[in-house]
């Protein structure tokens, strides 16, 4: 049985949402920091920041959490990163660890950033390793959140997590230049990871994960098809694979079965049809396992 660190605030909807979709439904008690999962692997659930969750997953207090490659690197935890999981607050993608300044400065790049200028961040490590490098001396100053609110009445520069943008650009403030870019990560104890049980329950819990993140945007087409329409249609199919092909019972019609993106259903399904392809069904996936 394996105990879990689950990210609060940005990032919790999503995350409870894709633990549903996993059928691993995470149900909050009358404590909401401990909510529970009706899963015989799942233990304790705690949900906590993500910027301490690689910390307590590399102590042993939790084997498995999930939290963003930012606060991985930024806390330089000992951990196993188990997978990657696109996903953010908005549904989907990476985000952005930027620097940013008032969008009239005279600054293009990290680079001409004066020295000794004052720097705004919830990520001093990282942003001190970025400058250092680049042989610019700043000052560096912990911000405990509205990090773009800060500038310029009491910052230079600041080093925020971004999304899109449009917070930043709302502030007056134009990115010059990007540290990293972060995704969540599924993350798991060193040594949970090298026991045989909790490392098979991992993997179990992964493969749920993964399979819904896969099937997201993918929706399954069902048609018939008649002998003399069927190689011509499935040419224009862009499948994951090769089609499920199978002969309708006496008949000289086929069943084609594939896989596609849901973005190309609206030009696909009419194309089909003209093709000759007939009894069309468009179905939504829930989970795609390879």
């Amino acid at each position: 049985m394996i105990n879990i660190a689950l990210p609060k605030g940005s990032l919790e909807e999503q995350t409870f949402l894709l633990f549903k979709q996993a059928d691993l439904e995470i149900k909050k008690t009358d404590r909401d920091y401990n909510p529970r999962i009706s899963d015989p692997r799942i233990g304790k659930i705690k949900i906590l920041r993500p910027q301490e969750i690689p910390g307590y997953v590399s102590d042993g207090y939790f084997d498995l959490g999930i939290s963003g490659l930012d606060w991985v690197s930024e806390s330089d935890a000992d951990i196993v990163e188990v997978a990657d999981l696109p996903y953010s607050k908005q549904g989907a993608g990476n985000v952005k660890i930027v620097i940013a300044v008032p969008k009239d400065a005279p600054i293009e790049n990290a680079r001409d950033v004066k020295p000794n200028s004052r720097v705004a961040t919830e990520y001093p490590k990282m942003t001190r390793k970025f400058f250092e490098e680049r042989g610019i001396p700043v000052e560096i100053h912990f911000s405990y959140g509205a990090t773009e609110a800060k500038v310029p009445d009491l910052m230079d520069v600041v080093v925020d997590l971004t999304e899109t943008g449009s917070t930043l650009r709302k502030n007056g403030l134009k990115i010059v230049d990007i540290i990293m870019e972060s995704s969540s990560k599924l993350i798991a104890n060193m040594k949970s990871w090298e026991d045989p049980v909790k490392r098979q329950e991992i993997e179990e819990i992964k493969t749920l994960l993964l399979s819904v993140i896969e099937a997201r945007g993918k929706v399954l087409i069902d048609m018939n098809v008649p002998a003399d329409k069927l190689d011509e249609v499935i040419e224009s199919l862009p499948s994951m694979k090769r089609p499920t092909v199978s002969q309708l019972y006496k008949s000289d019609y086929y069943a084609v079965e594939t896989v596609v993106n849901k973005n190309e259903v609206n030009l696909l399904i009419p194309k089909l049809k003209a093709l000759g392809a007939e009894d069309i069904l468009e179905m939504d996936i829930s989970k795609i396992v390879y």
